[in-house]
């Protein structure tokens, strides 16, 4: 007997940016067809990256999965749409990878009668929708270790901790630095290169990785800032670094392997608040580099065995440190370390581990229902 494909519906706001974007993308390349029918759905289709989603070769849908409450007069009959879309479909899962507590979305599944679960990307909590979601949802997957203290009682029986994962074959160390690319940064061969991949918004503390490096004062020491370089945020960077050539923003890169190949290390400098589990620092380890991170939620997970490569949050001091302790490294513990945080992502962190756990899940959903 031939048996039915898992249909399952995957649902982002967009793939205007490469982060969480990436990681559907991954999962749905990578889950296996013989038994599963994955189809994506997003509010639009604008965004480079949404070219690569389209190469997947799944039905993609543009449609509004979640709609704002307001005004609460109309929006049992708005909510009517998205419940005629999830069970016209027959979805078997709805796995949702969207960020906010809006629970419009798994109200409406419900409704449809389609388990649904959601993705803790972040660690926003505490409002009331938060707790509405949840108990909507047939299953949540986290993804770091404090995201459970969020649930407590019979919630915590469906919550199942699932880090993300990257391709460790696309993501490699590179023997070589590409002296063309160094040229065009004006960076010599001997330089000390720091590099961070990242959206700049504020919560990612990149003003107390510029104060670090300025606080260094070390002419062969050279930062580059990887990311959309647009906005107030950014723009009150660039004045921070006006007159100073040892830094340097890039702006967004379809492909930053290229700049992991240069650095001597990269560092997630996040604020207080944490992250879900980033996804930059662990391609960079993948690609055989160093990384040191601000002691938080999501990025101390990812540096647990390497305590020496933890600063505290917010410490310009306590960063400058460890770019010090890098930087006064001897070659062999250097590539010993390298070597270290390339096998970290192999053994927890890998697209095949992450892939894995989704499936089981995914089975397991299934037959209970």
């Amino acid at each position: 007997m031939i048996q039915k494909k898992i249909k399952i519906l995957f649902t982002i706001p967009n793939f205007d940016t490469a982060g969480s974007g990436k990681v559907v993308y991954d999962l749905v390349k990578n889950l296996d067809r013989r038994f599963f029918n994955p189809e994506i759905c997003c509010y639009h289709n604008r965004g480079a990256f949404f070219k690569e989603v389209e190469k997947l070769n799944v039905k993609i849908h543009l449609f509004p999965f979640a709609i704002n409450y307001r005004p609460f007069i109309t929006f049992p009959f708005r909510l009517i749409k998205t419940i005629h879309f999830f069970r016209n479909n027959k979805f078997d899962i709805i796995h949702s990878w969207h960020w906010s507590s809006n629970f419009s979305e798994p109200l409406a599944a419900k409704l449809a009668g389609v388990p649904f679960l959601y993705t803790k990307k972040s660690m926003g909590w505490g409002n009331k929708a938060w707790r509405w979601k949840t108990a909507l949802s047939s299953r949540i997957i986290t993804i770091n270790s404090d995201m459970k203290s969020f649930y407590s009682g019979k919630t915590l029986e469906k919550v199942d901790e699932i880090p993300l994962g990257v391709d460790t074959n696309f993501y490699t160390p590179r023997i070589k630095r590409d002296k063309a690319l160094l040229k065009k940064l004006n960076i010599n061969l001997n330089d000390f290169v720091i590099v961070s991949v990242v959206n700049l918004i504020p919560v990612k503390g990149i003003e107390v990785l510029i104060n670090a490096v300025i606080v260094l004062d070390k002419p062969n020491i050279k930062l580059l800032i990887v990311g959309s370089d647009k906005g107030d945020y950014a723009n009150s960077l660039k004045e921070m670094t006006q007159g100073l050539s040892s830094i340097q923003f890039l702006g967004k890169k379809a492909d930053v392997r290229p700049y992991h190949a240069i650095a001597d290390v990269f560092v997630i400098p996040t604020l207080e608040l944490g992250e879900g589990l980033p996804v930059a620092p662990l391609e960079a380890m993948a690609s055989g580099k160093i990384v040191i991170g601000s002691n938080v939620s999501g990025v101390k997970d990812i540096l647990h065995p390497f305590s020496n490569c933890l600063f505290e949050p917010n410490n310009v001091k306590s960063l400058k440190d460890c770019i010090l302790n890098i930087f006064d490294m001897s070659t062999e513990e250097y590539i010993q370390l390298e070597k270290e945080m390339r096998t970290r992502v192999e053994t927890t962190y890998s697209i095949e581990s992450f892939i894995k756990s989704h499936t089981n899940l995914y089975k397991e959903i299934v037959s209970q229902n």
